[in-house]
């Protein structure tokens, strides 16, 4: 049996790394994938468990040159924020000083102020095989497994630069020494890989975030009173309190108080709910006003934040189809690199004769190269992106559905609990002018008290109509149900009454009559000689004409494709101006129709919430399922909308629109900095010292580009 697991990794330096990880567990039998993501720090891991286990997983890992910590299934994913002190970088900084005091003093003609050369040969062999001893580690176990990384392309550099300066000073040439070189190199590529770590694992890190919402300690009810106890310690079926500025810690069901919740961690919804007895309550969510106490439910992993942060974990550390370039050059990458650097010095050293000269613009080539930048270049974007998703209410399963719903050109809706609320309800009332002694009111209160009686949906929505308007129900007797018409009942007060099709209660509606009764199911009724019609029909959620409008505005086409009557279908397109419609489809024509635009070159998305809408969901390159909607919607789509609300399409394509773009950016950053920083260090215009200034440079400017995605809000 297959099983899927996740590991926290632990000591990758570069893109390369987290190649050889997947290139080491792909070669074992009894795993069938494995997917690595360097800026996510994770690796994904499906196995046969008949054949191997989580521990030996690790193991191989281990033996690969790095740690792997399980992440528990049952448990929300790890906070991992803190960023360990870089000692060994902060000492190389420290005798980095002399040697910039000295370079700066020669730069003066101040020769005096450079160190003599044992002490440059003392301090700089502390930092290359102190500080710089991280470098050579992981070059050993990256040549041991004949998948070079960047670790390698520092030692070599590095390595080089000191043991020639140790040759001149030897030789006592003390004049051609470059201990500082080596120790600037050191000093900067550790500094640029601590900063590039803090930016992973902060600014990128929006499970973090999420995490946060969730109280340390809460007050719970036990033996008789109130107490402050740790989250740890909560059991399903406790009373827990929340007061007016704190969060809710589990998913509950509240049964005293009322208060205020704002749920927009979970929705995109910045407008607060009420809750009061019975009422649903979910972790994370902040009492904005009131107190509530609630009977805890979910805790943990199996609350509704636990199961998107667990989502959104997964979603971030998959592998978008744009990273396959990156991947195929990174695995290039570092031996082109070494072949260019080694041509490099025997082009210069052909050319000018100066060893010296020839080996420093080798070191500098070897430096200068960052397969971090490529590496990041993707998966940076695509955290950011995930987590503005999220915080908009859009769930992507994975890193492909972010991709392509930046591509989408057309969004097909499905109609019913999509644009429309999904209930039916009383949407027109019409009473002719050829009586006036029962008012409207009359005619909805005695509906209402016969279809009380009845179980129909249409009973059910003038029965709720009203209620809305606070009228009483009348006492009825004899109710006769006459099958295909309708209700024929005894009112107090009112006689005899009718309740059913229009022919049934003698009411005729003409045929030049406004759309809403052309697409809408009629109730007639009639008491004493007076009749009156109800337009009942699926009315449109609030937002679903500003949901079609801001698509249309993007350039996508929609279209309108559902199971309902044709003139029902028809009214919600024209009220909605969408062009493309049809109506009375099943579950299979609708997966044909998406299927027939793809085929006319267009990238589709379904939005649907039903069980009959899965197959469509399943056809489209991109499927959104509604929160609110079936199971099987949720699991078919490829992103979950979390509000249910049709308008977050329009969120999710800018999103993802603006993600493409971001890591179209990196890609270009990170390519045309090799492309023009190689040449440069090759003819000497770069040292060693700038190129890796410059290197690390590269990463975190890769890393800041992403960052400004987080930044990116939706208008």
């Amino acid at each position: 049996m297959t099983q899927k697991v996740s590991f926290h990794i632990d000591g990758m330096s570069c893109q390369a790394c987290a190649a050889r990880i997947e290139k080491v567990l792909s070669k074992k039998e009894a795993v069938s994938s494995a997917e690595v993501n360097y800026a996510g720090e994770r690796a994904s891991v499906s196995f046969d468990e008949t054949q191997t286990n989580p521990k030996q997983i690790a193991e191989w890992i281990a033996a690969a040159g790095f740690q792997a910590a399980l992440i528990e299934n049952n448990m929300l994913p790890e906070n991992r924020t803190a960023t360990p002190f870089p000692y060994l970088s902060a000492l190389s900084w420290l005798i980095l000083i002399p040697f910039l005091v000295g370079m700066a003093g020669m730069a003066v003609g101040k020769h005096f102020l450079m160190m003599s050369a044992p002490i440059q040969f003392a301090l700089a062999t502390i930092v290359q095989f102190g500080a710089g001893a991280v470098f050579y580690r992981g070059a050993f176990v990256a040549l041991k497994n004949k998948a070079p990384n960047m670790d390698v392309l520092v030692a070599l550099g590095t390595t080089a630069v000191w043991a020639y300066s140790v040759l001149m000073m030897v030789k006592g040439d003390w004049r051609n020494v470059y201990f500082e070189a080596s120790v600037m190199v050191i000093a900067l590529v550790s500094l640029g890989k601590y900063l590039e770590l803090r930016v992973k694992r902060n600014s990128l890190n929006s499970i973090a975030l999420l995490t946060q919402l969730v109280p340390k300690e809460v007050e719970v009810f036990r033996h008789n009173e109130w107490r402050i106890m740790p989250l740890t310690d909560v059991r399903i079926n406790d009373i827990v309190r929340a007061k007016q500025g704190e969060k809710i810690a589990a998913d509950g069901v509240v049964v005293e108080g009322e208060a205020y919740c704002d749920e927009s961690h979970l929705t995109g919804e910045p407008q607060a709910v009420h809750k009061k007895n019975q009422a649903k309550v979910f972790a994370g969510a902040l009492v904005d006003n009131g107190s509530v106490s609630y009977r805890v439910e979910a805790l943990g992993n199996a609350t509704l934040l636990g199961d998107m942060i667990k989502a959104l974990d997964d979603a971030q550390n998959s592998k978008a189809p744009v990273a396959r370039l990156a991947d195929i050059v990174a695995a290039w990458f570092v031996p082109i690199v070494i072949a260019v650097a080694t041509l490099t010095f025997f082009i210069n050293y052909s050319v000018s004769g100066s060893l010296n000269m020839a080996l420093m613009r080798a070191a500098a080539v070897l430096v200068i190269a960052c397969p971090c930048a490529l590496g990041l270049a993707t998966p940076a974007a695509i955290m950011a992106g995930m987590g503005v998703a999220a915080k908009y209410g859009i769930l992507f399963k994975d890193a492909a559905a972010l991709e392509t719903a930046g591509k989408i050109d057309t969004v097909v809706f499905d109609k019913t609990g999509t644009l429309t609320v999904g209930k039916p309800q009383v949407v027109a009332f019409r009473q002719p002018e050829q009586g006036f002694i029962y008012s409207e009111n009359d005619f909805i209160q005695v509906a209402a008290s016969i279809e009380a009686r009845v179980s129909h949906p249409l009973a059910t929505a003038i029965v709720q109509y009203a209620k809305s308007k606070n009228l009483p129900f009348l006492t009825v007797n004899n109710v006769e149900v006459v099958s295909g018409l309708g209700v024929k009942a005894s009112v107090v007060n009112f006689g005899e009454v009718k309740i059913g099709t229009p022919e049934f209660c003698g009411f005729r509606l003409p045929e030049s009559t406004e759309p809403i009764w052309q697409a809408s199911s009629i109730v007639g009724i009639a008491m004493n000689n007076e009749t009156a019609i109800f337009a009942i029909a699926d009315a449109l959620r609030e937002d679903s004409k500003q949901a079609i409008s801001r698509l249309h505005d993007k350039n996508i086409h929609t279209a309108l494709f559902s199971g309902d009557k044709e003139s029902s279908v028809t009214a919600v397109a024209n009220a909605l101006n969408i062009q493309k419609k049809q109506g009375g489809m099943l579950p299979r024509n609708k997966a044909d129709a998406i299927i027939q635009l793809k085929k006319q070159g267009h990238t589709v998305a379904m939005v649907g919430d039903g069980i009959n809408d899965a197959a469509a969901l399943t056809a489209a390159d991109t499927g959104f399922a509604l929160k609110s909607g079936t199971d099987i919607a949720q699991h078919t789509a490829n992103a979950t909308l979390m509000n249910g609300s049709a308008n977050q399409v329009a969120d999710a394509v800018m999103i993802a629109r603006r993600t493409l773009n971001t890591i179209r950016q990196n890609l270009f950053f990170a390519f045309i900095y090799n492309i023009i920083g190689i040449p440069l260090a090759a003819v000497g215009i770069l040292s060693p010292a700038i190129a890796g200034a410059a290197m690390a440079a590269s990463s975190i400017s890769v890393l800041g580009n992403a960052v400004r995605l987080k930044h990116f809000r939706v208008k």
